[in-house]
């Protein structure tokens, strides 16, 4: 897989990782980080499901709507939504895994219209290019 990233953006984790400050490098967003209780947190914070969710929900619709335009497949609604759901929880072979789940609404499309525009979305968006391909890791130790 070969990406030539034109944007990058930088973040750092302190304190406990789950259980910590996460914060961009540009300052503009801090997030005091917690687990949830269902994994024995205090659920007194924002745990990285959460921000992955957001991301992947925003992603999705946008490639949505740049797939309909540049492909001419229609037009996605103003009040169309992606709702994210992302799980996490042990995997059989160790460690732990993601599961996510997306939910489209798009009034007034037409429902062939508005599984295409889905499905070329899907094919489009990041998020969904790494939930099935994985992604390319650099690991440096400083």
């Amino acid at each position: 897989m070969s990406v030539d990233p034109k944007y990058w953006t930088e973040a750092q984790a302190t304190g406990g990782g789950r259980n910590g400050l996460s914060k961009l490098a540009d300052g503009k967003l801090t997030v005091t980080m917690a687990s949830p209780k269902e994994l024995g947190g205090s659920g007194a914070g924002h745990n990285p499901e959460e921000l992955f969710a957001l991301g992947y929900a925003a992603c999705y619709l946008g490639a949505m709507r740049f797939a309909a335009q540049s492909e001419k497949l229609g037009t996605v609604p103003d009040d169309a939504t992606v709702k994210a759901k992302v799980g996490i929880g042990p995997r059989a072979e160790g460690g732990f895994g993601l599961a996510v789940e997306l939910e489209v609404s798009l009034p007034g499309v037409a429902a062939d219209v508005a599984a295409k525009i889905v499905e070329r979305g899907h094919f489009i968006c990041p998020y969904s290019h790494l939930t099935r391909n994985g992604l390319a890791v650099k690991t440096t130790l400083a």
